[in-house]
């Protein structure tokens, strides 16, 4: 009785090592985030936006606020694109040109 025990315990100790058994693989994995330009647009602070553009937006946009601006030259100029949050806490954004005339991309 004795060694049945014995082989029972043996079979269930190798029967689960086997099973729990994984390949160990010591190689390091390198992982890159490359992060995409945000089209070309470099952030800038609000206040240097000129008068123009910001004139538009309070005539245009009445009421909304500026949170972010952006700059990108282009052949036509420089592009302005402005992220507004409104009264109704609606997040916009629009591009303009130096003259602050609204620009479809």
């Amino acid at each position: 009785m004795k060694k049945v025990l014995v082989a029972v315990a043996l079979v269930m100790g190798l029967g689960s090592s086997v099973a729990f058994a994984q390949e160990v693989s010591n190689a390091t994995t390198v992982e890159t985030n490359v992060q995409a330009p945000q089209d070309e647009f470099t952030k800038i602070d609000v206040k240097e936006l000129p008068e123009a553009v910001v004139q538009a937006i309070a005539k245009n946009y009445e009421g909304a606020a500026i949170t972010e601006a952006y700059v990108a030259e282009k052949e036509s100029g420089k592009i302005y694109k402005v992220v507004l949050t409104t009264e109704d806490v609606q997040v916009l954004t629009v591009l303009m040109n130096e003259k602050g005339e609204e620009v479809k991309e």
